[in-house]
């Protein structure tokens, strides 16, 4: 039986990880072993980055319809709890967004919210 070689899929692997560390710095994206140690952690910062990007987001969120309350004079828990209260289902994406661009329509949210 004939023995069987593996350089053409060795090779293909070998670019794709040499091409996925192609902006790390000296050995890291020239030698196979250094760059495969780096894209491996590079996908680890990218998995958990992705989670903490969720986070910032949510945080940027509550940040801004907090100082949107505040300038209403209301506590930003109050705000929520009313606005569940009166069923308004908007999320703070939203809700972040209009505090920000269009206060008029955050501060008839504010009023509804009071109002519940």
């Amino acid at each position: 039986m004939a023995r069987v070689k593996h350089s053409g899929a060795t090779r293909k692997r070998h670019k794709r990880t040499l091409k996925q560390a192609k902006g790390a710095w000296g050995k890291r994206s020239k030698l196979f072993r250094r760059a495969k140690e780096t894209v491996y952690r590079a996908m680890a910062y990218a998995t958990r980055d992705r989670k903490a990007r969720k986070r910032d987001f949510h945080r940027l969120w509550i940040t801004r319809i907090r100082a949107g309350c505040e300038a209403e004079g209301m506590r930003y828990s109050r705000f929520i709890a009313g606005l569940k209260a009166a069923n308004v289902s908007l999320d703070r994406k939203i809700l972040a967004d209009l505090a920000v661009s269009d206060e008029n329509a955050f501060r008839e949210l504010v009023t509804l919210a009071k109002g519940a």
